[in-house]
């Protein structure tokens, strides 16, 4: 579908292709309310069932069969009815439910009645001296790449940070027959006491024996080095990583520390957000349906906290029921109360991993010359400094150095950003807040805007 065949008006815009999205337009679009689900990718699936679609993995046992459950998720919605257009970039959305989309090179406005964004999570900024070095990527990019085409890392590779997906991943690369030099364990060991009183949840939950699993098969392969903390060294490429005084030769540093949600078209929208201490992230304020302060805008999956895979499909299902009641109240729909059964067990042992894995505040808030800001080129002392002359927030930040207006628009150091703003003026990052978004919230080309269709009125005012 090319950008001149959508409709001027939707029932229901889902923004967003991975588990959420995907549960949310089948839902819809089954009970008759007219749905179109837009995703940026090439095909659905989000980045947790990234190249669901077409993927070029032929031995299932290298993604695990979490993964390909994904199938079943695109294979209902595209049997739903739901109108669902890849390579779309939704680039704004307001109040007034009027989203803005660019498909192929052309942009077109259209209206809703209800909006699900469904825009799910990325990767928490991990800013250590080098992180900007080629052969230094993030570890969800690693896995996009192996999912999508394919590809495993090759030469000295080293695993750093923490979190589920950090042990996912390498557990899929020793499958596909990678090896891994050393993973470099940031945790700290005062995790373990503050996750203790969580652990009973945790052991009843979905988690525990698969992560348990993953564990094992990992360690039994690969040396694991708790570390305090991670530097990249090299001039022109990575050439090794120094931890604690361990120094590895490598050709690849894979970082990662967890991911958050991706706020920003919520933000730009006008959704409120408060800080989350336990995920150290900003998150949608969001009612039991997922319904948003903004009336009409739901925020399901990833993107209304963490929770995973299976519990986002369960947020965008409850969201789907709760706007299919309002557009179509005699429709016929589930009843919502057992997709929430179903997300309560999902989300049991969240805590504890929140915990196990809640990053150490010397690798979210950089010292010195490490960069902070990747677009700007902005280091963390410039921003300590600036914040230590009366800077009270992220948008003013933006007068002084700039950060936060490149091409990513804050994606790769808005929590940075906040949390060193919060560090020097003694408050908390709730109190200094995020960066105020506008759209495009994506990068899109004047070519684009031109090609917006002009309306009847506008045509009128031209021929004047």
């Amino acid at each position: 579908m090319n950008a001149s065949e959508l409709a001027s008006s939707y029932d229901l815009v889902v923004i967003g292709g991975g588990p959420a999205g995907l549960a949310a337009a089948a839902t819809a679009a089954r009970a008759g309310v007219a749905t179109v689900l837009f995703d940026e990718n090439p095909g659905v699936g989000g980045q947790i069932y990234r190249g669901i679609t077409a993927n070029p993995v032929r031995n299932r046992a290298i993604l695990g069969e979490e993964y390909w459950a994904g199938s079943a998720l695109a294979a209902e919605a595209k049997a739903s009815g739901a109108s669902i257009v890849n390579g779309a970039t939704v680039w704004s959305l307001d109040r007034t439910l009027t989203v803005g989309v660019s498909i192929a090179g052309q942009a077109r406005m259209l209206t809703a009645k209800r909006v699900i964004i469904a825009t799910g999570s990325l990767e928490r900024p991990f800013p250590i001296p080098g992180w900007t070095l080629p052969g230094v990527m993030t570890a969800g990019g690693a896995q996009t790449l192996l999912k999508a085409q394919g590809l495993v890392p090759t030469g000295r590779t080293v695993m750093a940070g923490n979190g589920p997906l950090l042990w996912l991943l390498a557990a899929q690369i020793l499958r596909a027959g990678g090896r891994i030099e050393a993973i470099l364990d940031t945790s700290s060991r005062l995790n373990w006491l503050r996750a203790a009183m969580f652990l009973p949840d945790f052991l009843l939950s979905p988690y525990f024996k698969k992560g348990l699993a993953l564990l094992r098969e990992v360690k039994a392969k690969v040396d694991v080095i708790p570390v305090g903390n991670v530097a990249a060294v090299g001039t022109d490429k990575l050439k090794e990583v120094v931890a604690d005084g361990h120094h590895i030769p490598a050709d690849l540093l894979l970082l990662h520390q967890g991911v958050v949600p991706n706020v920003n078209l919520a933000i730009a929208a006008g959704v409120a957000h408060r800080w989350n201490d336990r995920q150290l992230c900003f998150a949608p304020v969001l009612d039991a349906d997922f319904q948003s302060s903004v009336p009409g805008i739901a925020v399901a999956g990833d993107g209304a906290g963490i929770a995973g895979g299976t519990a986002a499909a369960e947020r965008g299902r409850i969201a789907a029921i709760a706007a299919v009641r309002a557009l179509k109240p005699d429709a016929k729909i589930a009843d919502p109360q057992t997709a929430r059964q179903r997300l309560q067990r999902e989300e049991m042992g969240r805590a504890f991993l929140d915990e196990l894995y809640r990053p150490v505040a010397a690798l979210r808030q950089p010292e010195g010359d490490t960069i902070a800001c990747r677009c700007e080129e902005v280091t963390a002392g410039q921003i300590r400094e600036t914040a230590r002359m009366g800077c009270e927030g992220p948008n003013q930040m933006k007068a002084f150095l700039r950060c936060g207006m490149g091409p990513c628009q804050g994606r790769m150091c808005g929590l940075t950003v906040t949390e060193l703003i919060a560090e020097e003026r003694g408050t908390t990052p709730d109190e200094v807040g995020y960066y105020r978004l506008r759209p495009p919230v994506k990068p899109i080309t004047l070519g684009e805007l031109a090609s917006l269709p002009i309306s009847e009125a506008e045509r009128k005012a031209v021929e004047r």
